[in-house]
């Protein structure tokens, strides 16, 4: 029985709030497992807005509030009837049937680490467990094909995977995508001197004197769960469907241009591409959004429109594909900003 986008929700996102009670995504996977159903060809992409945008400025306007509360930006329509958004989020105004808006979710951390970790692990930080994030539960619980990463973070993570341990954290790029300039993934692009032949031969040589120790890597458990890494990161390597994912340089110039030319379009497309091979989850990172000041010109001069852009094609690629209905795409801040504009125009943490 595959799990819809809903029940994807459901189960991942609503034990923040006030259905303490409910299933965790790692409860809910569990379940499945012992069942033994599977969601093959299920994916997520979790978009982070960096920072804590301000949801009044965004997708929750408020035009009827006095001017220093509601801003200076007005809403507008979407193709749902009687749901308005933020005029410079044209795009996704007229894609407005194919998300929702979740504003039932609400937390009192206005600290950006720790706020983070709340929404990204579904549980309040403590200092005595060290909590995984969404997609190391999905890593773990949902892994993909051996010769593909389960869990990407484009650029730097999120989070991480706390307690389960370093072989369910992702894989990250190390940096963004760059429009025109070559994009060397971290663990996966080769060194222009070395071929995927000689990489084997290195391997084959390590595998050789690793042989001559076998029996040691029984006395600690660490030992061994370096021996599985090294042996999935071979994998992913020497896999072309692997190296393929990550090769911007296939997508036509329309592509380019669809998603736009700057490091979120070209992230948002890498994200895309991965999901599109089968990589379970992916985060992809638009910064910045932290407004203490000139919060207004910030947001609609580049944030909202790279944000417009970008996400609005992601939504199309995938119908295109016909993998919509099978990923999971959550955009999310780790808090929300001050009801009142400051004297620097801006909004502070809330």
């Amino acid at each position: 029985m595959a799990m819809s986008r809903r029940e994807m929700l459901q189960a991942s996102v609503l034990k923040v709030g006030a259905l303490g009670g409910a299933l965790s995504l790692s409860q809910y996977l569990r379940v499945q497992a012992a069942q033994g159903q599977t969601d093959e060809g299920r994916s997520a992409i979790l978009v982070f807005l960096g920072g804590g945008p301000a949801h009044q400025d965004t997708f929750d306007l408020k035009p009827d509030a006095p001017a220093e509360y509601r801003g200076e930006f007005s809403p507008i329509r979407t193709a749902v009837p009687g749901i308005e958004i933020c005029e410079h989020l044209p795009k996704l105004a007229r894609r407005a049937d194919r998300y929702a808006l979740i504003r039932g979710i609400t937390h009192s951390l206005a600290d950006h680490g720790l706020g983070t970790r709340y929404l990204m692990t579904g549980n309040l930080p403590t200092p005595v467990v060290n909590y995984p994030m969404y997609g190391s539960l999905v890593s773990r619980e949902m892994p993909a094909a051996e010769d593909l990463p389960s869990f990407v973070s484009i650029d730097r993570p999120v989070e991480g995977p706390g307690y389960l341990g370093a072989e369910y954290g992702p894989l990250s790029t190390g940096e963004k995508p760059r429009f025109g300039q070559p994009f060397r993934v971290r663990g996966i692009t080769l060194d222009e001197t070395i071929s995927v032949e000689k990489y084997k031969r290195r391997t084959q040589l390590k595998d050789d004197i690793d042989n001559a120790f076998r029996g040691y890597e029984s006395l600690d458990e660490s030992v061994r769960g370096l021996d599985r890494f090294s042996q999935h990161a071979y994998r992913i390597i020497s896999s072309p469907r692997s190296r393929n994912a990550f090769d911007l340089a296939q997508e036509p110039d329309r592509e380019m241009d669809r998603f736009g030319r700057h490091e979120f379009g070209q992230s948002a497309l890498l994200a895309t591409r991965l999901v599109e091979a089968g990589v379970r989850f992916v985060t992809v990172l638009l910064e910045g959004w932290d407004t203490h000041q000139d919060n207004f010109n910030t947001l609609g001069r580049s944030l909202l429109p790279n944000l417009d852009q970008s996400l609005s094609a992601l939504f199309d690629r995938l119908e295109e594909s016909g993998r919509l209905s099978s990923t999971s795409v959550l955009v999310t801040g780790e808090f929300g900003r001050t009801p009142k504009v400051n004297g620097n125009a801006g909004r502070d943490h809330w």
